[in-house]
């Protein structure tokens, strides 16, 4: 990529609800003692007082986090277990439904929360490490980039042995996924060359599989997504070839690095977790939740 995201804020020229009640505890404050501000607990030291990491993961985002929000799979899950582990604390889970876009997100998981009264989480995973989604959303912070995600073709070769460029793929079915910058890569290459050889599917799962399931000969989707399928297809992984596709138009060809947010007022629990990733990635645990999915861990 639980329960759900959200996509609401309200925007008015008056003192919100928490900025009144500032402005009314003033007074108080003036006159607190010294032992009442010591008794003030940093964010990291108030999170460990609960006893637990709030941690937000995408729902239905195969191979990251995915199935009954009582019992998630994925390799998201597996990374937000370890991370509680490493600072001493449980996990709590909170899923939730992707919004419009990544900033609804932010808004909604990582630094204000629903308004319907869900979240924030103290960390969202699955976010992007990138510069301009870091600048427009200054209420958070963006670190410990975990792995890197990259768009990739999974070909069936004994009907596509390789393919070095858009053109090879002319006059062959293809899938992708609804919704994703691939369909739009693939469908939109060329004015629309291979537009009618592609068939949509709601996922990048379930694109790859009708690939394995030889309902097209390949499919445009995330190196996660195709090796996910693989993986859980090793009968007929053998057949199958994962290729870099070079577009020409403008899209990274390395990929995008993938990182976890948190409010950026949260300076201490941002050590915290740079730290335990650390710890993770030089025991080798990182290596194993990776492999343990079917994933290849990419230095970000």
């Amino acid at each position: 990529m639980p329960t759900p995201r959200i996509v609401s804020s309200r925007a008015t020229s008056a003192l919100n609800r928490r900025q009144w009640l500032g402005v009314a505890l003033l007074p108080l404050l003036a006159t607190a003692s010294p032992l009442q501000a010591q008794t003030e607990l940093s964010d990291l030291a108030r999170i460990r007082a609960s006893g637990a990491l709030k941690v937000a993961v995408y729902k239905d985002n195969a191979p990251f986090s995915d199935g009954a929000v009582t019992d998630m799979q994925g390799l998201d899950v597996a990374l937000a277990e370890a991370l509680a582990r490493q600072l001493g604390l449980k996990l709590s889970l909170l899923p939730f439904d992707a919004g419009e876009n990544m900033g609804d997100d932010l808004r909604n998981m990582v630094w204000k929360g629903h308004y319907l009264g869900y979240g924030p989480a103290d960390v969202m995973l699955q976010v992007p490490a990138d510069k301009y989604l870091a600048q427009k959303n200054p209420q958070v912070m963006i670190l410990a980039p975990y792995m890197r995600q990259s768009l990739v073709l999974v070909h069936d070769t004994r009907r596509l042995a390789s393919a070095a460029a858009p053109e090879d793929l002319k006059g062959l079915p293809l899938a992708a996924e609804r919704g994703a910058g691939a369909a739009s890569v693939l469908m939109g290459y060329g004015g629309g060359l291979l537009r009618t050889q592609v068939s949509i599917h709601n996922t990048g799962i379930e694109a790859a599989q009708a690939a394995v399931d030889g309902k097209a000969v390949a499919a445009f989707v995330t190196r996660a997504q195709a090796e996910a399928v693989l993986f859980r297809n090793s009968d007929a992984a053998a057949s199958f070839r994962i290729s870099k596709l070079n577009f020409n138009n403008g899209i990274a060809d390395t990929g995008w690095p993938v990182a976890m947010a948190i409010k950026s007022a949260n300076k201490e629990l941002g050590q915290a977790l740079e730290a335990a990733m650390k710890s993770l990635r030089d025991s080798g645990e990182l290596l194993k939740i990776f492999q343990q999915n079917g994933l290849t861990l990419t230095a970000p």
